[in-house]
């Protein structure tokens, strides 16, 4: 009988995962003969960056489901994952309040890498933008809510999520691109305002990650006396990275609208996360580091 592997925490002796645990430590033969790995993005990220002479010492035959879920699964992880495992990720959108929002199949993250997918049979998901209309035109960014029987009622001490013709908001900002597929751009609170322009942490994110010399990368604003708000971006390097600023900075040039290029590019060995992976902006808002 096939077993389900359910992932907690990841396996200290294993090289470049040292701070989860998994709760059946993998071995070469893969006993438990395990068809499904339950993790959030952090702990993949770490898995595939073991590299293949790593992960072929591990029999993954018997896998056939790798479940994303907790936080925002960018397009080169999701690249890597396939060209490591084949394609069997899946990735999972939703809200504690609004619990599952989409689901990304192999067939959806093939098509648009980083995509949170579509609503499954009894789910819905639309948009509204500031003025509370709804939003029917793709690629065009606005507010993410969400209608399902799953979905909390208010919490204990009276409060509510704001609601739209009974859907219920995460929170988070998002666009349909042609083909229906749902994107999640940010967080509502995450937008940075420079110099007039709406930017949206999460893309130049994922333009940098998407970089074979770069791990990692997060994109906060601070204050600017001439712009009110400018980006600054925190790299994890990879092997053979330069960690030329500038450099950095000309790429995202070459790819985005200039408003969306950081100022500053610092280079750092890991980005804060809390115990379930998430980035902590706040704490690299409050890193007093200057680029160099």
């Amino acid at each position: 009988m096939n077993s389900w592997l359910v992932v907690v925490q990841a396996p200290t002796d294993l090289p470049g995962v040292h701070s989860f645990r998994t709760s059946h430590t993998p071995t070469p033969s893969l006993q438990t003969h395990s068809n499904a790995l339950v993790v959030v993005p952090t702990m993949l990220q770490r898995i595939v960056d073991l590299g293949t002479d790593t992960l072929a010492k591990y029999d993954t035959s018997s896998l056939k489901i790798i479940f994303a879920a907790g936080s925002a699964l960018s397009p080169d992880l999701c690249k890597r994952t396939s060209a490591a495992f084949g394609e069997m990720l899946h990735n999972l959108y939703g809200s504690t309040e609004a619990a599952v929002a989409t689901v990304a199949t192999p067939a959806d993250l093939a098509l648009a890498p980083g995509t949170a997918g579509r609503a499954p049979v009894s789910c819905h998901v639309a948009l509204y933008d500031v003025a509370g209309q709804r939003i029917t035109e793709p690629d065009t960014v606005g507010r993410i809510f969400v209608a399902s029987g799953l979905s909390f009622c208010g919490y204990t001490d009276g409060r509510d999520k704001e609601r739209m013709d009974g859907f219920l908001s995460t929170g988070d900002q998002g666009h349909f691109d042609l083909n229906g597929l749902l994107f999640v751009d940010g967080r509502d609170d995450d937008m940075i305002v420079s110099g007039g322009e709406n930017v949206y942490p999460l893309e130049v994110e994922n333009l940098l990650a998407d970089r074979e010399d770069v791990i990692e990368a997060a994109v906060i604003g601070v204050e600017d006396s001439e712009f009110d708000r400018r980006l600054k971006a925190f790299v994890v390097p990879g092997p053979g990275c330069a960690k030329d600023a500038e450099e950095m900075k000309a790429y995202v040039k070459a790819n985005l609208a200039r408003y969306k290029v950081p100022r500053e590019v610092i280079f750092i060995t890991e980005l804060p996360r809390n115990a379930t992976g998430k980035l902590l902006r706040g704490v690299l808002i409050e890193m007093d580091v200057k680029e160099t």
